[in-house]
This record gives structure tokens, sequence and C-alpha cells, in this order.
């Protein structure tokens, strides 16, 4: 069995792995930049999303090439990677006014909107941080090392989307928050899906999607987290040797197979216990444990706590004992 990794992912690994990631928006900015002017950001542990609406700039992401912004033009750019948008001022020989944007962090509180300039912008853009996982912590951009730069057209409607996100926040209404990341999960899928389009295809930058074999199986995990998965059955289900599909998913995923697992099924049951619908018992069993120690044990390793039996509907079979579950505690490995 070949250890190297086929970067050509089928439809229907895709279709999961897009369906399945959930996106947290940090938040959504206005940017307006005048001839001659500069906006600049520090770094920050989030990718960040831009999309320019109207007129012509740049953009540099630190350690990269500037690259113009046209209107329709929507950017990724990685964590932990200053960047600025600039105009040039045709009267001048380089652009030498500054704002550095002191971006608050707090979700929900209004528009902020940076302005770079005294006079009409020439580049108007929606920008904003964003995070989309699977589980808990699986990060689907955390890895990525290179800005993503794709063109659409106006019939694509990412720009009214994004407004249609701004508003909510301005609005703040109930449910702002579900309206917001349903929109923005939107634009992110409509980007994937551009990548195999695109002339420069760049899935591969995601270390999640990097490796089809290990892709193939990870899709089967977020698919059905309940299920009875081992590392030897995924394994087998990607193609490989146990040790090759351990050495590759720790790469392309960041954990072990089992610890994946336990955070998609730990991110699964507090969405339940959040919803006060199902006793922890019930939830226990919904993502597959039998035993209700061995979840409330893996859920306090999540999360930091365990859940109260009044946090369920109710009673719950906290501290009760059942059979030995399905990879109880994610310690099955064979």
């Amino acid at each position: 069995m070949s250890d190297r990794p086929n970067l050509v992912l089928p439809r229907s690994d895709l279709d999961v792995l897009m369906a399945t990631f959930d996106v947290e928006v940090i938040g959504l900015i206005e940017c307006l930049v005048s001839p001659g002017w500069r906006l600049s950001f520090e770094s920050a542990d989030a990718p960040a999303i831009h999309y320019n609406l109207s007129g012509t700039g740049r953009m540099v992401v630190s350690g990269f090439s500037a690259f113009p912004l046209v209107p329709h033009t929507l950017v990724i750019t990685p964590p932990k990677k200053p960047f600025h948008i600039e105009v040039d001022d045709r009267t001048a020989a380089k652009t030498v006014n500054v704002v550095e944007a002191q971006w608050n962090s707090r979700f929900g509180e209004g528009i902020q909107r940076f302005v770079a300039g005294n006079v009409d912008p020439a580049v108007i853009l929606i920008c904003g941080y964003f995070r989309a996982t699977y589980g808990s912590s699986i990060d689907l951009f955390a890895d990525l090392s290179t800005p993503i730069v794709e063109r659409f057209e106006p019939d694509d409607e990412l720009g009214s989307k994004l407004q249609a996100a701004l508003a909510e926040i301005s609005g703040r209404q109930v449910g702002m928050q579900a309206m917001t990341t349903a929109i923005l999960k939107q634009v992110l899928v409509t980007l994937i899906r551009r990548s195999l389009n695109s002339t420069s295809v760049w899935l591969e930058r995601f270390s999640i999607l990097s490796d089809r074999q290990i892709a193939h199986a990870f899709a089967d995990m977020v698919a059905r987290p309940s299920a009875d998965h081992s590392v030897m059955a995924l394994a087998q289900k990607a193609g490989l040797s146990r040790s090759a599909f351990m050495a590759r998913f720790v790469r392309a995923i960041g954990s072990s197979p089992m610890v994946a697992l336990r955070q998609m099924r730990m991110k699964r049951a507090a969405d339940m216990l959040a919803a006060k619908t199902f006793s922890v018992e019930q939830i226990a069993r919904a993502v597959g444990y039998r035993s209700c120690s061995s979840f409330l044990r893996a859920f306090r390793q999540v999360h930091g706590y365990v859940p109260a039996e009044s946090e369920g509907k109710g009673r719950s079979a906290h501290g009760q004992r059942g059979g030995s579950g399905a990879a109880e505690d994610e310690g099955r490995d064979t």
C-alpha cells in the first residue's frame, strides 16, 4: 500500500466535509480606503475574509507579494499574518498615509467601520474574522499558510450575502448570530466550490483535505460520529496499514483519530445539552457511549466540566454504568 497521498477528493467526501463543518463569526467590518492611504491590520489568531464591493486597490499580506483588489475579489488571509489594504494616489509617488485598525473582537455589538482617508473611498470592502471547525477544535483554516484569492462575478451574489450579514449584526434581532454564521458558511462553501474549477486548484492547502485517503476516513467519522469506529477499521477504510494511517492522520488532522472522534462527539453532545431536550443518558447513547460514566469523563476532558443532571431533560444516568460501549473513551485502537 502506498504511503503517498492522493490529492484528488471524490465529490461524496467533499459533500460530507462541506456539510459538517461549523462556522463561528468572530466579527465583520466595513473597510473604506481613499487614494494615497493604507489601512493596516495586526496579526490575529483567526483567519480573515475580505470581499471587495467596489473600487480598485491592492492587498499585501506579510511575507507575500502584493495582489490587486478589483470588484468582487474574495480573499482569505491566513491566521497570524498581518496585512494591509492600500490605494495609490496617482499624484504622489507612493502611499504614505497609514491608519492602524484597532479591531474590537466583541461580536455583535454593532458594525465596526475603519476609514483610511478623508475623501471618497477608492475601495470598499467587507472584512471579518472567523473560524470553520469540525468538533470542538479541528480548524479547517488553522494551517492555511498562503492567501487564497478568487475573483467572482456579481451574479454569484457574495457581496449581497455579506451585506446581509452586516445588516443582521446592525439589526441585532433574535437569531442574529445563527443567521450570520449561516450566511458566512454559504460564502465559504461557494469559495471552496470555486477551487474545483479554478485555474489554480488550492484545496490541498487545507491539511484536512490534502490527503484523499485520510479525508475519506475523516468524512466517515464526521458523518457518523456515534458509530463503532476504531483505528484499525478506519485504516482499512482508508486503504492503509495501521501505522501509515496513524502517521498520515496526525499529519493531516493534527490529532490522533480517537482524539478527533472524541472532539466531534463532544461537540454534538454540547449542542444536544444546550437544547435541553434530552437527558444526559440519552445524549451519551446518541454520541456513541453505552456507559454514562465514560461519557461524562470524556465530556469533562473536552469541555472542562461535567454536565449537571438539571442541564438535561428528565432524570440523567449520572454515574450509571452500562456495558462497555463502542470505543469507550475513544480508547479502542485495534
